[in-house]
């Protein structure tokens, strides 16, 4: 049965034959000139991007997001007025696996949102933690490579890891978050999901607040064992993306309530630590949360391709209301995702329909590959002209900004008293979890550094958790297993040597001596 239709080429034209190509007879030469057969290779060729560099496995769905509470004293941002109700989309993802990786490895979540406001899209990229491994984008990198894969082996490495960790001491928060009991969550639906970094609101009298964002799951909050998400990760690797499809398909359609701690402008210079830290946390007993509305899953992608893949998210995408902060990392983002997207799905994707704004565009970008939006002949393509074209207008854009002055230097902010690497991991631990999950944490780092071979990196990471907290140090130092002692280069030889005679023959190779 068919729905009637006529296959036809990409240019519309009708095709003779899905089955057979044009050959020279039945069993001969297949033509050059088979050009829907070129058409169909070649397109099948490219019909995979480049997958991001991270965040690369993932799935999502579209919503809506309705305000219910009031924060209009601190944005002017029309998706949070009183009564919005904003069209999104979202993609969940893992950081630091391919695209064929089990959903269930232990690892941060991605939790990108773009809204579709009138205003123009604004695009919320976190994780579902509200801290980080690193302060800085520099270091960006380095810290992705040192997750991946050996170029020798192309195998994860646990030493690289913990090089990297213990030469960064403030990934100290994040690691302990990423090794504890919230390290690897149940399923996408019941994971929380953080703006991470400081963001910055203006309301419409032109005040400016610092604000993060926290959006918690209704469905309840729920993680996994290590052996669970081992278990399932031999069963079903694609678990998180069966789970949220399967929800919304069901009309089971997943909830969050967002949530915001607002800071006073000029709290952030005497605070006690670097409010911009992403390695940071603000205490919720100096900055309660304040409700803003709910997010709504309820309709699947009618082609995950299309419309999630190809999704492109950057925090550089505000709106009249919301801006940046002097959060490093965040700035580094603002110009490292954009750019990012126009290499992998191209110069314009910002007009893919996935990408495209509500609001009606009034852009001087012209051309590049895959462009197929224009404004009429007659519209000027340059700023500024005397012929009726689009113009800037600073008090509809309502940006923000701060105050910043000093010499250029490379550096780390150290004017707070308590910016310190190790205290808030160290009170996660304390103050945050029970026995139970403290034992359990204290066994994930154990097998996690016993992974590790060289011996100093190991003492690195004995004395990184030790900083965290002392306890906690000395139980890993206790259960890791001894290091195997590799055998000296001389007796390795001497096991070699048997082979010395087929190898003068030509037929063994026996290794050279180490230099």
């Amino acid at each position: 049965m068919t729905d009637g239709s006529i296959t036809t080429t990409n240019s519309g034209a009708p095709v003779e034959s899905d089955e057979f190509s044009q050959s020279v007879g039945a069993d001969g030469a297949i033509a050059l000139t088979d050009h829907y057969l070129v058409e169909k290779l070649a397109q099948f060729n490219r019909e995979r991007v480049p997958e991001r560099v991270v965040h690369a496995k993932g799935g999502g769905a579209f919503g809506h997001f309705q305000v219910t509470g009031d924060v209009s004293r601190f944005t002017k941002a029309a998706l949070f007025q009183p009564g919005a109700d904003t069209k999104l989309v979202i993609r969940f993802s893992s950081v630091a696996g391919e695209q064929g990786s089990p959903d269930t490895w232990r690892d941060p979540r991605g939790f990108a949102i773009k809204f579709y406001t009138s205003e123009g899209n604004y695009d919320l990229v976190g994780n579902n933690t509200p801290v980080f491994f690193i302060r800085d984008g520099i270091k960006f990198p380095d810290f992705i490579r040192s997750q991946k894969r050996l170029p020798g082996s192309h195998l994860r490495d646990n030493t690289m890891q913990w090089d990297f960790w213990t030469l960064s001491p403030e990934s100290a928060h994040q690691v302990t978050w990423l090794m504890g009991d919230r390290g690897i969550p149940a399923s996408w639906r019941t994971m929380n999901g953080y703006g991470s970094h400081t963001y910055q609101w203006i309301n419409a009298d032109g005040e400016r607040f610092w604000v993060k964002y926290h959006f918690h799951t209704n469905q309840g909050h729920e993680t996994l064992t290590q052996e669970q998400a081992d278990k399932i990760a031999g069963a079903d690797a694609d678990h998180h993306i069966r789970d949220l499809y399967t929800a919304i398909e069901n009309g089971d359609f997943p909830t969050w309530t967002l949530k915001v701690q607002v800071m006073p402008y000029e709290d952030a210079r005497s605070y006690r630590f670097n409010p911009f830290d992403l390695t940071k946390v603000w205490p919720h007993s100096d900055y309660p949360e304040i409700e803003v509305g709910t997010m709504t899953l309820d309709t699947n992608p009618e082609n995950h391709f299309g419309q999630i893949e190809q999704a492109a998210f950057e925090p550089s995408n505000f709106v009249p209301g919301i801006d940046g902060s002097p959060d490093k990392m965040l700035q580094a983002r603002i110009f490292s995702y954009a750019d990012a997207h126009r290499y992998r799905i191209g110069t314009n994707y910002a007009q893919l329909p996935v990408n495209a704004p509500a609001a009606e565009v009034h852009s001087y970008s012209k051309e590049g590959a895959m462009s197929y939006r224009f404004p009429p002949a007659a519209k000027p393509v340059y700023a500024p002209n005397s012929t009726n074209g689009p113009h800037a207008d600073a008090s509809r854009a309502g940006t923000g900004g701060w105050h910043s002055d000093g010499d250029m230097v490379r550096a780390a902010a150290t004017l707070h008293a308590e910016d310190d690497d190790f205290g808030q991991a160290g009170s996660l631990v304390r103050e945050v979890m029970d026995d139970e999950q403290r034992a359990r944490l204290v066994t994930t780092v154990t097998g996690h550094v016993g992974g590790v071979k060289d011996p100093t990196v190991r003492a690195r990471a004995v004395q990184y958790w030790k900083h965290v907290d002392q306890w906690l140090g000395e139980q890993v130092e206790a259960g890791l297993p001894p290091l195997e002692t590799p055998e000296p280069v001389e007796e390795q030889w001497a096991k070699a040597a048997p082979a010395a005679s087929g190898w003068a023959q030509g037929t063994a190779l026996v290794p050279e001596p180490a230099e």
